[in-house]
């Protein structure tokens, strides 16, 4: 289960490379996490959350994370 601070991360991380480079992980189309699915997820960090944001995608979550976004502020101008 993730903790409030690790939602409040995860609501703000940005893909690094590819098709999607510099979005935040909950606005990726959801068939690109079902591919990393079937596929394998990177090792690390950013394999651990781009599961996670699968996993919210998949149960119809995925708002959360915006919400999270319009009413908290970025972690690092905390």
């Amino acid at each position: 289960m993730l903790k409030n601070e690790e939602l409040l991360k995860l609501a703000y991380t940005k893909m690094y490379f590819g098709k999607y480079k510099d979005w935040y992980l909950s606005d990726i189309p959801e068939p690109y996490f079902v591919w990393f699915n079937q596929k394998g997820f990177p090792p690390g960090k950013t394999g651990e959350q781009m599961r996670a944001v699968f996993e919210l995608k998949i149960n119809g979550l995925e708002y959360l994370l915006k919400e999270i976004r319009k009413k908290y502020p970025h972690p690092n101008k905390i």
